[in-house]
């Protein structure tokens, strides 16, 4: 006899989510670099920083309501997405808006940094500093890149390395989410949302 489907499945493991953990990374490096390049008394700070709690948050709360509801799961999944997709136009504009550089998708400073796969701030603070001593080509090497700090030839600032680090890191968390979208929705189709399961909870017991 197979067994019975629970009304409510398990839920709410959104801290095991790969999506969650990279968005908290991203959101912790996005305070870090709006408190410490972006004016706190602007409104860019709080839009930035508010865009990247809204990905951790809305993972979260897709995940809890997945329970009893999975077209909510799915669409506070699709927010945390849009949110960190809110959040790459601002730190491009950044980029942009200051003459510093976008560095290309395979850049081997932003490889080395999501192959590193940070779990925590002090993971990508060891990240900074490497990128900053030279990244691929060490200590001594150049990128020939225009620089906050300095003429063309010097290695890249700071606030250019953190910002497409945090552009390597969204992409990653964006990425995720899409596939978490589309799992979420073949689920649906596949097992129905809650509603379905009472009607077919309640004519199971009916039938007996």
């Amino acid at each position: 006899m197979a067994e019975k489907s629970p009304l409510i499945p398990k839920h709410g493991g959104y801290r095991n989510l790969k999506s969650f953990q990279v968005a908290q990374v991203v959101y912790d490096v996005t305070v870090l670099f709006c408190d410490t390049y972006v004016d706190r008394r602007s409104r860019t700070h709080d839009q930035m920083v508010q865009a990247a709690r809204s990905g951790v948050q809305n993972i979260a709360e897709g995940s809890r309501a997945s329970g009893t509801s999975k077209a909510t799961e799915m669409k506070l999944t699709n927010v945390a997405r849009a949110s960190l997709e809110e959040l790459r136009l601002d730190y491009e504009d950044y980029l942009r808006q200051h003459g510093l550089a976008l560095w290309e998708w395979n850049d081997p400073r932003k490889a080395e940094l999501i192959g590193s796969r940070p779990r925590r701030m002090e993971d990508v603070r060891g990240w900074l500093q490497w990128a900053r001593s030279g990244g691929p080509n060490g200590p001594d090497g150049r990128d020939g890149r225009r620089t906050e700090s300095g003429p063309a030839g010097q290695v890249p600032c700071e606030s250019e390395s953190l910002a497409n680090g945090a552009l390597g890191l969204i992409a990653v968390a964006t990425s995720l989410l899409g596939r978490q979208l589309e799992a979420q929705a073949a689920a649906f189709e596949r097992e129905g949302g809650f509603t379905e399961r009472l009607y077919n909870s309640r004519r199971s017991s009916r039938d007996k």
